[in-house]
């Protein structure tokens, strides 16, 4: 009670220093503008340069290496803290919201598909571009999301964060995994109800969350602006993944599973994939030997595309052919459907089993899958900072049982809160039976990229 009392009065600290918080906020965005701008306009180093040769370089290791890792990392523990307090992207789409047009967000902007088709694209574009790997790329991606933040907010609502509402790429891969932190902002709904102790003031939520019903982190931001609002909401602890144990079938949304099991498992395994799969390899050597032999098509093997549209680096004997192009498509898509689908599967089987009207049930046992789709996305990620580790020559030995530590934690946490949500419903255990095999493929899959097994 005592850490719950501290905690509370920290969210009404940020509160009380929002203005410190701006500063931070600002400050943030100058380290990511530097990182992001500048890189982009210096020449490349030489292929044999250690990343600490150059901008470059320093800057991919803390992008890449270091940032985005953290930032997922950050997500899962404290919810979306980094949102409310850090994000450039989301603080100067609200800036630019504060000078904008104010005009309301049309019907079109909030369609719940966007988190699920933003990410995908971005993710996919990513990979056809090498974004992990140089700066110009990370500048179009990254750069060309700030910049459309901004236009969002300056165009539409006032004060308000619609960009991060709506059309954020990782918006809702941020709304999935801040279902499992054990940080949130409790609201006590008898509490606000009742006559208010003191005059109350009016407070601006960006994210545009009705706080008085405010029961999920999802699309909480944390910037604290709410604490202690009416005596009735304080930043608290919670059991890890709670609010996906006692989800209700009405706080299911069917786009939200679409991209926890075809964005967030499915496009996102496929990305982290493509590059070590030797399948893919065979059929690219197969297809380009049968292109030759029979001169067919012989323009999918011209690797000139600009930089823009397939990586494309002469100097340094990396570009893509068409044929690359399409075989990386054509491989994550396969991935995606085959992921999500194995998953879909199961999840169905197990709703199936416990009641007729089975859609509603399987939907929330897909959320289920969040803590094995918040650590393989960790995983990929800490595939690029290892990779950067050992460039440096640094010997890294436990790699291996950190990374099947994180696998395995992902997994048994899917399944213990599989089993916490069919508490008390009949057949429970032949239904975790059926449920098991989705995130064990997923994890079996995982665990061959890791250890090629």
């Amino acid at each position: 009670m005592r850490a719950d009392s501290r905690l509370a009065r920290l969210g009404l600290w940020l509160r009380a220093h929002q203005g410190q918080i701006r500063a931070l906020q600002w400050l943030v965005m100058a380290i990511y503008l530097v990182l992001l701008i500048l890189p982009a306009l210096l020449p490349l180093p030489p292929a044999q340069a250690s990343l600490l040769d150059s901008l470059n370089g320093i800057a991919q290791m803390l992008f890449w290496g270091l940032w985005w890792p953290g930032v997922i990392l950050s997500v899962l523990l404290f919810g979306r803290l980094w949102c409310g307090l850090l994000c450039p992207e989301g603080m100067l789409s609200e800036w630019a919201s504060q000078r904008g047009r104010g005009r309301r967000a049309p019907d079109w902007l909030r369609w719940p598909g966007w988190p699920l088709l933003a990410f995908v694209l971005t993710t996919v574009y990513g990979q056809l571009l090498s974004v992990y790997q140089y700066p110009r790329p990370a500048l179009l991606i990254l750069g060309g999301s700030t910049v459309a933040a901004m236009a969002v907010g300056y165009a539409y609502a006032r004060n308000k964060r619609i960009w991060c509402r709506y059309l954020c790429p990782v918006s809702g891969v941020f709304g999935l995994l801040a279902r499992l932190a054990p940080l949130h902002y409790a609201v006590d709904r008898a509490a606000w109800d009742a006559p208010p102790s003191r005059k109350v003031i009016a407070i601006n939520c960006a994210p545009l969350i009705d706080i008085r019903r405010m029961d999920s982190a999802s699309q909480c931001h944390q910037c604290g602006r709410c604490a202690g609002q009416r005596d009735a909401v304080q930043w608290a602890w919670r059991q890890p993944g709670q609010e996906i144990i006692t989800l209700r079938p009405e706080q299911t949304r069917g786009w939200e599973v679409a991209l926890l099991l075809y964005g967030l498992i499915g496009t996102a395994g496929g990305a982290f994939l493509w590059s070590s799969s030797t399948l893919l390899l065979q059929a690219k050597q197969g297809l380009a030997g049968w292109l030759i032999e029979h001169e067919r098509a012989l323009w999918l093997l011209d690797d000139t595309a600009p930089w823009w549209l397939l990586t494309h680096y002469p100097q340094l004997n990396d570009s893509f052919s068409w044929l690359d192009g399409a075989l990386i498509l054509a491989y994550i898509a396969l991935a995606a459907l085959t992921l999500g689908s194995w998953a879909w599967a199961w999840l169905a089987a197990a709703a199936r089993l416990l009641q007729h009207d089975w859609r509603a049930r399987q939907r929330q046992l897909a959320y289920c899958l969040t803590p094995l789709a918040g650590l393989t996305l960790l995983l990929g990620l800490s595939l690029t900072s290892f990779s950067q580790l050992r460039g440096l020559g640094l010997a890294l030995n436990w790699r291996g049982w950190l990374q099947g530590g994180l696998l395995l934690a992902g997994l048994l946490w899917s399944l213990q809160l599989a089993w916490a949500q069919l508490a008390g419903l009949p057949r429970r255990r032949r239904a975790l039976l059926l449920y098991a095999p989705a995130p064990i493929g997923i994890a079996l899959v995982w665990l061959g990229l890791l250890f090629g097994a």
